[in-house]
């Protein structure tokens, strides 16, 4: 199990490592490296997802390591509760972003709209959590969109046993 601890409570995730090993790998070195400490969630948009896990509080992205191959095609489905990789329009571009889905959001499926985007985990506890950070205002800053007003940061990501 993991924990990602915010400034609005935790939230903890289970993660699908059979199903989506690249993925669960990654997101757990980047938690085990402190990558995610003091990050935000930096985009927030109401009935749809929640995305963090790449940028300062101020905005500034951190720097990656290389992309990884999108696992998609693993079966699992963009649900609510789940964890999928942010990513570019490029198939293969997720690094260390990711969002969970405040609803099923099927359009972002494999073989949707275009490869898809890669479901890696979910929510076990928190999901009130997510919620709240969910109806945070929102707004335009430093060039991007549906970012809250009051930053939302990640404390930790914290692989837990």
């Amino acid at each position: 199990m993991i924990t990602i601890e915010t400034n609005h409570g935790d939230i903890v995730v289970e993660l699908f490592e059979k199903e989506a090993p690249l993925s669960s790998a990654n997101f757990s070195q980047y938690a085990a490296e402190g990558f995610f400490d003091d990050t935000v969630f930096h985009r927030v948009i109401a009935n749809f997802m929640i995305q963090g896990g790449g940028m300062t509080e101020n905005l500034s992205p951190k720097s990656t390591r290389s992309p990884i191959r999108n696992e998609a095609a693993n079966g699992l489905k963009n649900v609510r509760g789940t964890l999928a990789m942010a990513r570019t329009s490029q198939v293969d571009s997720a690094t260390s972003q990711f969002f969970i889905n405040l609803r099923d959001n099927g359009f972002l499926d494999h073989g949707g709209r275009d490869y898809g985007y890669a479901v890696f985990g979910k929510v076990t506890e928190g999901m009130d959590v997510v919620d709240a950070i969910a109806r945070v205002e929102t707004g335009h800053r430093a060039g991007h969109d549906d970012v809250p007003l009051g930053a939302v940061v990640i404390r930790k990501v914290r692989i837990d046993g």
